[in-house]
Formats: structure tokens, C-alpha cells, sequence
């Protein structure tokens, strides 16, 4: 059973750290990426609160319930100040798709200076889905800032960058390289000057849908929705998807990934979404949801406690 908002242990028994994080499925194994927060929560100028960079984990599952900790499988570098990786710059948002054309699986963070003024993207990659991941660099996409951000396989194989860009203003999607470590061709704007961040996509009987949240830091707010028949658009807004979320912060939540039900209905789904603790960010818990696709309009609706694998909601 998944319970929201309560801390979550792994098969050891520690605390699960894997933050802003994403899910890469295969084989009936289910491959959970996250931001490592196990370190001291530290005040910062810009953002309020900050842990120094640890790494990014990756958990093991068959269920979605149960969870076995495969290890940091991108490490911080500790002994190189001038490495990406430094325990005092940002690695945030982790995200990993296997690559068709390589086989190889391709990680892509939100990298970033203690001063929060590189707004860049990290690539990794690794041969298994258990890392290790070497890392290749950072970059800022197309040119522009990027912050909050996440990466996309299409069903025709080809990979897509969706970015918060114009310092936060606006989304920014790309396509990816053949292998999966750069952008290719230009970008297309998004949702332009609704600021709009912690973008996550999927894609349900031909149409893509988007979900994000507002920037409020470390604070929930309302997220909204967007579809199109392109990732390169026209997106249409929707709305709020939380139903019965009386303070609009959908349900205490920040949206980091979604994920397509393997036990449910073609149009069953899983909300995956961060509750933030900023005083101590490594006590952060998960809000995880079923969310269904009618029409187009994407519905998700407060459980107390569920189980992913069930037929029907």
C-alpha cells in the first residue's frame, strides 16, 4: 500500500531520499531516481534552505510499495571545488530514460551554482539502470536558463527536454539528440508568462498532457494542466486537476513525475509529487495519487492510503 505524506522507509529501514525524483520502468522492475537530502538542511540566501549535494539515489521495486535501495548512483564530487558536482553547487529534479538508439540509460538534472546564477542542465549516463552514472557536463540548453526541468521519451522513440527557462517565465521544450545528451534544433515556448515550474508530462490515447506547479519556493500551490497533440504544441491550458483540494496546494503536493499504471485502466495513472518539509529537507515526504484521464481533462482525488497494482480506483 502507498500512504501520502508519511515517511517512507526502504527494505533496510532507513528513510527513502530520493527527492524531485522520476520513475524509469522495465522488466517488471520499477527504477526510482531522486535527489539524496540526507544531509544537514542548511539556510541559503536565495532560496531559504538548501542540503548539500549528496547525489542522486536510485530504489528498486516490483510493486511501487516496496522499495530496495540500489545506492547514490551519481556521486558528489567532494574533493573537486570546481566540479558540477560539488557538494555546494544545486543538483536538483533527476530524471533518466533509456536511449533506443545507444541502448545506454541518459540521466538529466537541474544544475546549478551556490549562487543560483549557472541555471544549467547536467547529463549522466550509465549502462545498466543501476548506474553507476558518469557524468558528462552541464550546459544551458539552446542557450537559455534552465531550472526546474524534466525529460520525456515519446512512443516514437524520440526524446524531449521541457524546461522552465526566462527565469521561470516560461517552458521551454526541445527535441533530444539521437543519443539522448544534447538538444537538437531549436525550442518551442510554453505556457508563456504564466510561470510555471516542476514540470511533469505523459502522454494518454494520442495527446500529451503536462503538469506543473506555480513558484512559490519550497511552498505547495495550484497546479495547473496543459494539453496538445505535439510536444511542440499549441498546449491549451485545462486547470487545476485536484479535486476537493480546498487550500489549493494540490493536496500539500509539488508534481515531479507521471506515471502509467501497470495493474490499471488505459486510462489509470500515477500522480507523483514532492511534500516539502524546508527546514529539513530530507524529512520531505511523497505524495503519491491515482489520476485518471477523461476527455481531456486529468482528475486526481485525495487517498488515504492505496494500492497501485488494483484494477479500477
Amino acid at each position: 500500500m502507498i500512504v501520502s505524506g508519511k515517511p517512507w522507509l526502504d527494505t533496510e529501514g532507513h528513510s527513502i531520499q530520493a527527492h524531485g525524483g522520476g520513475i524509469w520502468a522495465e522488466k517488471g522492475r520499477y527504477y526510482w531516481y531522486g535527489e539524496n537530502k540526507g544531509g544537514p538542511t542548511l539556510a541559503e540566501p536565495r532560496c531559504g534552505f538548501r542540503v548539500d549535494v549528496i547525489g542522486v539515489s536510485c530504489y528498486v521495486s516490483t510493486d511501487l510499495a516496496i522499495w530496495r535501495h540500489a545506492g547514490v548512483v551519481l556521486k558528489a564530487r567532494s574533493d573537486e571545488p570546481d566540479h558540477d558536482l560539488y557538494p555546494k553547487n544545486i543538483l536538483e529534479r533527476p530524471k533518466v530514460i533509456q536511449c533506443p538508439a545507444t541502448g545506454r540509460y541518459v540521466m538529466w538534472m537541474h544544475i546549478d551554482s551556490y549562487q543560483r546564477d549557472k541555471a544549467a542542465v547536467g547529463v549522466a549516463v550509465a549502462d545498466k539502470p543501476e548506474g553507476p552514472f558518469e557524468y558528462l557536463r552541464s550546459f544551458r540548453p539552446h542557450g537559455c536558463d534552465s531550472r526546474d526541468m524534466t525529460v520525456f521519451r515519446d512512443d516514437d522513440g524520440s526524446g524531449w527536454l521541457i524546461y522552465s527557462s526566462e527565469r521561470n517565465d516560461t517552458l521551454h521544450v526541445g527535441r533530444l539528440t539521437d543519443d539522448y545528451t544534447d538538444v537538437a534544433g531549436d525550442f518551442t515556448r510554453v505556457m508563456a508568462g504564466r510561470r510555471r515550474e516542476a514540470p511533469a508530462v505523459f502522454r494518454h490515447e494520442g495527446r500529451l498532457y503536462l503538469i506543473t506547479s506555480g513558484c512559490s519556493g519550497w511552498f505547495p500551490n495550484p497546479s495547473e494542466t496543459a494539453v496538445a497533440d505535439r510536444m511542440t504544441g499549441p498546449w491549451t491550458v485545462l486547470g487545476d486537476p485536484f479535486a476537493g483540494d480546498a487550500e489549493g496546494t494540490s493536496f500539500r503536493s509539488q508534481s515531479t513525475f507521471v506515471l502509467p499504471r501497470a495493474g490499471g485502466e488505459a486510462d489509470e495513472y500515477m500522480y507523483m509529487g514532492d511534500r516539502w518539509e524546508p527546514k529539513d529537507l530530507g524529512s520531505s515526504t511523497y505524495v503519491w495519487l491515482p489520476m485518471t484521464v477523461s476527455g481531456t481533462r486529468l482528475r486526481i482525488e485525495w487517498r488515504n492510503s492505496w494500492n497501485p497494482e488494483m484494477k479500477g480506483l
